[in-house]
């Protein structure tokens, strides 16, 4: 097995020959960001990855997500993106829309259980955040709408939807399609106590020449100068809206959309991005860019699913191209990755390359207005096909984080210091156990561990943070199994909004 100074030379040699930094724990003085963005989505939609396939049992489904959570944990990850609304239909018993075909198999069967309501549950226990995630416009993915449920809205107006591509949509530019829509997703958003809601990439469908909603545009398009200019007003609408529907109603919660990567080709506005691939703004009428420069979302998620040096769309121009949007922005910049890309074999050879991912992780950390990302898909980040999410969690997620806080919530009222009632030697390591105080309970206890008497200024960053624990109750008990007589051991109370408290008082181990 080669040494560690040759492991170390290799990867310089390696990050030298590609322009780039050091992976992170190899880099001398790296400090590990206290808050970051560590997500994965788990995909709903014909059963990609939850529930595996449909008619499962209530048991065997609540299996599967559980193991899906193992996963986010064993990968370091601190939140999951779970589609609970794929095809105009819900995980949840919903007023609005059915059940979810891809729960029974039958579209409008009581799955017997809530699907959500325990998602949701299960997520906080394990100390994870969980974001809603929506489709908001897709009804189905087969084409004829007597297949619908008789009870489905689609059926009730017909004029609402539309074919295309062998799918059923809701039609964007009707305006009682886009409240209904809106009240539909709300309802989740209001009765469970989820941590953000989340739109993905689809909007209009793309190649929308042959998506036939002249009625409506004869209807509701006076004013604008063509099709193409109402349609992306019909989509800035429903963002801009449900910013203020999520403001309304649950504040502390995030808002954000992850489109596709490209927003314009430079060589279709000055604006653009040095690439030549499919564009949201024209493809989609998604104006990504305009909704992180009017400030409608709380974070933005660009699925920049090309690798490093990929025609048309390369990375390494796309990251400081976003970067570039969201700075100055009150907007997070979060990054979609393509863990399903990584080791396929259909795939080029660059992802066969066990660090690819790894690369884009140093790449971005060039760039401060990224705050992390989100893996797409589960699937890909269990499974691993070639080592390349085990080595981007070695080169970068070697400390735990804390999700990042919005900046409209940073100045709100952080949670009370815990009370740090001991540290001690056991079989296993040192054991810790901490106790809040004070009429609200944190959502997680943040552990350090110090060689000495921690100062002031040593809680900003990850480099002595050692655990991120849930709360049971109003306590949490945790051992370290490195911990050994003095060391100096403090926690911080961490809030749903990821605001932090002061540390406790600290104890050390003797």
């Amino acid at each position: 097995m080669p040494s560690r100074r040759t492991l170390l030379k290799g990867l310089a040699l390696a990050a030298a020959s590609s322009a780039l930094p050091l992976p992170a724990f190899a880099e001398t003085g790296y400090v590990p960001p206290l808050r970051q963005m560590r997500g994965m989505w788990i995909a709903s939609v014909v059963n990609i990855n939850w529930p595996s396939k449909m008619g499962l049992s209530a048991d065997e489904q609540k299996a599967e997500f559980l193991a899906w959570l193992d996963v986010a944990v064993q990968r370091k990850l601190n939140s999951v993106f779970v589609q609970i609304r794929p095809t105009a239909d819900a995980f949840w018993p919903s007023p609005f829309e059915p059940w979810s075909q891809y729960l029974t198999g039958t579209q409008g069967q009581d799955p017997g259980y809530d699907p959500l309501g325990f998602a949701v549950a299960e997520t906080h226990k394990r100390g994870l955040a969980f974001h809603a995630w929506f489709n908001p416009y897709r009804v189905s993915m087969q084409p004829d709408p007597a297949k619908l449920h008789p009870d489905h809205p689609g059926r009730k107006h017909p004029d609402w939807i539309l074919p295309f591509g062998g799918k059923l949509y809701y039609n964007p530019g009707m305006p009682e399609v886009r409240k209904f829509c809106q009240d539909a997703m709300m309802d989740a958003v209001t009765r469970y106590d989820i941590d953000g809601l989340h739109f993905d990439d689809y909007f209009y469908p793309t190649n929308t020449t042959a998506f036939d909603d002249s009625a409506a545009f004869a209807r509701h398009g006076a004013g604008f100068p063509d099709l193409a200019t109402w349609r992306r007003h019909n989509v800035d609408l429903m963002v801009q809206e449900m910013q203020q529907l999520v403001l309304r109603a649950k504040p502390e919660i995030a808002w954000g959309i992850s489109p596709s990567g490209i927003w314009r080709n430079k060589a279709s506005d000055p604006l653009g991005s040095e690439t030549s691939g499919g564009q949201s703004y024209d493809n989609l009428h998604a104006d990504t860019r305009g909704w992180v420069k009017k400030g409608w979302l709380d974070y933005i998620a660009p699925q920049l699913y090309w690798y490093m040096g990929q025609p048309p769309a390369d990375y390494t121009k796309l990251v400081p191209w976003w970067s570039d949007v969201a700075s100055g922005t009150k907007t997070l910049l979060w990054i979609g990755q393509a863990a399903y890309k990584a080791g396929d074999p259909a795939q080029a050879a660059e992802w066969q390359v066990p660090g690819e991912l790894s690369k884009h992780l140093t790449l971005n950390r060039n760039h401060p207005e990224i705050g992390g990302d989100i893996w797409y898909n589960a699937n890909d980040v269990k499974v691993d096909r070639i080592g390349s999410i085990s080595t981007a969690v070695a080169d970068h997620y070697q400390r735990p984080a804390l999700a990042p806080v919005l900046p409209r919530l940073a100045g709100g009222k952080a949670p009370n210091p815990p009370y740090l009632a001991h540290a001690v030697r056991k079989q296993g390591g040192v054991e810790v156990r901490a106790v809040a105080t004070g009429r609200a309970t944190p959502f997680l206890f943040a552990i350090y561990r110090f060689d000495r008497s921690a100062p002031a200024d040593a809680f900003a960053n990850a480099r002595n943070l050692v655990a991120v624990v849930p709360l049971d109750r109003n306590q949490a008990v945790w051992t370290d199994p490195e911990g050994q007589r003095g060391h100096h051991y403090y926690v911080v109370a961490v809030d749903r909004a990821n605001r932090t408290s002061e540390p406790s008082s600290g104890i050390k181990v003797t």
